[in-house]
């Protein structure tokens, strides 16, 4: 049974950090590839980043490109959204995905493993 458990969200200020975690289990994330993504209310599910199983590269949405940063610990099998210079506009749920059928995607729908999600607030 595959769980993506994720952990690390919460209320921040403006200017401020949070690193969010996913931990992996039924599935090893050096094999699939990992991505997050986060919904906003009334708002569809966006493609925050993605790391490729394959050779460990990444690839950030234009809107947090340089403020954030995802990676993953093979042995510890969890990935990790790195958040810098929040700004209210990232309050969302962060979702932890996974796929093993796409190299990698920007796509909900092209990831078959989800987490139950984090919440992030960022306060002006």
């Amino acid at each position: 049974q595959v769980q993506l458990i994720e952990s690390g969200g919460g209320l921040v200020q403006a200017g401020g950090s949070l690193r969010l975690t996913c931990a992996a289990s039924g599935l090893t994330v050096r094999s699939n590839t990992m991505a997050w993504f986060r919904q906003a209310p009334g708002k569809e599910r966006e493609f925050v980043a993605h790391l490729a199983w394959y050779d460990g590269s990444t690839y950030a949405a234009d809107s947090v490109k340089g403020r954030f940063t995802i990676s993953r610990d093979n042995a510890k099998n969890t990935v990790y959204l790195q958040m810098n210079s929040l700004n209210p506009e990232d309050t969302a749920v962060y979702y932890c995905a996974a796929t093993g059928r796409f190299s990698v995607s920007g796509r909900p729908q092209d990831y078959n493993y989800w987490g139950q999600g984090t919440q992030v607030t960022v306060s002006s």
